[in-house]
């Protein structure tokens, strides 16, 4: 079985580096690997992907190098099963609030005697036959994490128990949806964003478990990873796209017929790449 990237710097300390990718091109999967990132996160819980898309995407993130990181919708406890035989490396839970679905999390997401994960043995992950069931079971518990979001102000309540739970890897607080339901949408500055993000460090710190976050600038990166982040992403391919385009709208203001889209507010662009 593959061995993770993301695990293999943790383990000695380091933080590892990933990115946000929508766009449906296994090119661009092979090329962020090839880059040299360690891992990509793919949402499928916000975005239209099927499986097989997604099995297409993780391939290519394969021959490249990178771990894949990969978002299920809350509640979708069997599908992670499948993002894992995929190739998935890693899971991400969102808005994960109590310890008792954080164990739930645990109980589909690693074998037994972690937990009670269903086996096939036969996908990506194993790979296709090539492994020994029993190797690739204890591989598969190893060579894989768990990341639970901290999304809902509801769950800072819960967030000590939550990092408690035997087989839960990462705490992550995700600032967006955080913003959004403290009624203080993408006010990522705010003594309430802050305040959770302190929290989520010190429940992680506590539990003797690692912490990942997403990043708005490298400045960001930097202080996370400096008080003790091991995974953090920054930047997204949409946003990098988007930024190329109002570059060359903008060189070309002066004599092209390109015109400015409708739109009131053109920084969704920041929002969308600090809250992921």
């Amino acid at each position: 079985m593959r061995h993770s990237k993301v695990l293999a710097k943790i383990r000695q300390d380091i933080p590892a580096f990933g990115v946000s990718l929508h766009l449906n091109s296994p090119d661009l999967f092979e090329l962020v690997g090839l880059m040299g990132f360690d891992s990509i996160w793919i949402d499928l819980e916000h975005h239209a992907a099927s499986m097989e898309s997604a099995a297409n995407l993780m391939r290519g993130a394969r021959v490249g190098g990178a771990d894949v990181v990969a978002r299920p919708g809350k509640g979708e406890f069997m599908r992670m099963g499948r993002m894992l035989e995929i190739g998935a490396s890693g899971i991400m839970y969102p808005r994960c609030e109590t310890a008792e679905e954080a164990a739930e999390v645990v109980r589909w997401a690693k074998f037994a005697p972690l937990g009670e994960r269903g086996c096939d043995a036969s996908g990506a992950d194993v790979p296709f036959l090539l492994t020994p069931l029993t190797q690739y079971l204890e591989e598969a518990n190893r060579e894989t994490f768990l990341i639970i979001q901290i999304e809902d102000p509801k769950s800072l309540d819960h967030v000590e128990a939550i990092a408690s739970v035997p087989g839960v890897d990462m705490l992550m607080l995700g600032p967006g949806d955080f913003s959004i339901l403290s009624g203080i949408p993408g006010q990522f500055d705010h003594p309430l964003v802050q305040e959770a993000q302190h929290r989520v460090i010190e429940a992680a710190k506590s539990a003797g478990i690692h912490w990942a976050a997403t990043c708005g600038s490298a400045a960001q990166a930097k202080k996370f990873a400096d008080q003790g982040a091991r995974l953090l992403f920054y930047g997204c391919d949409l946003v990098l796209v988007k930024q190329g385009l109002d570059r060359i709208q903008a060189e070309l203001a002066e004599f092209s017929s390109i015109a400015t889209p409708k739109v009131t507010d053109r920084t969704n662009s920041k929002y969308y790449q600090e809250s992921l």
